[in-house]
């Protein structure tokens, strides 16, 4: 297996979908339910950990087991949980901890996470099992 275009496959396509989600899609929904607690400016170094950490985590546990068994089934399902289970970490967390963090926003991120994780190892599943 090629670890860095696994890598680099994998971190594009999640970008991607998430930079449409954040700059487009939701950018509004989240400025009107938690843009009291919104900085003026990303602290990118916390960014780009979480990214990087988040589609390694895809890899190891959705993306190269289903490129192994050649089970595109397996990725989806895989990095839908996963990405449920973070997004879950994260958001109910933020629930339990934070004064006014909406519910709303926790059942929006939960079904985006589910989503982008799931929509993530299967493109990259198919990219890369075409390419690879």
């Amino acid at each position: 297996m090629d670890w860095i275009k696994i890598y680099g496959t994998s971190f594009c396509v999640f970008l991607g979908l998430d930079m449409l989600w954040l700059g487009l899609v939701a950018r509004n929904f989240y400025k009107s339910q938690i843009g009291h607690l919104m900085s003026d400016t990303i602290v990118w170094p916390a960014a780009i950990i979480f990214y990087a950490l988040f589609v390694g985590g895809l890899i190891y546990f959705a993306i190269h087991p289903a490129l192994v068994h050649e089970n595109w089934k397996k990725a989806l399902r895989i990095g839908a949980l996963f990405g449920f289970l973070t997004y879950a970490t994260y958001d109910l967390t933020n629930l339990a901890t934070l004064k006014d963090w909406p519910v709303l926003v926790t059942i929006v991120d939960l079904a985006w996470g589910t989503f982008l994780g799931g929509l993530t190892s299967l493109v990259s599943y198919f990219i890369l099992n075409k390419f690879l």
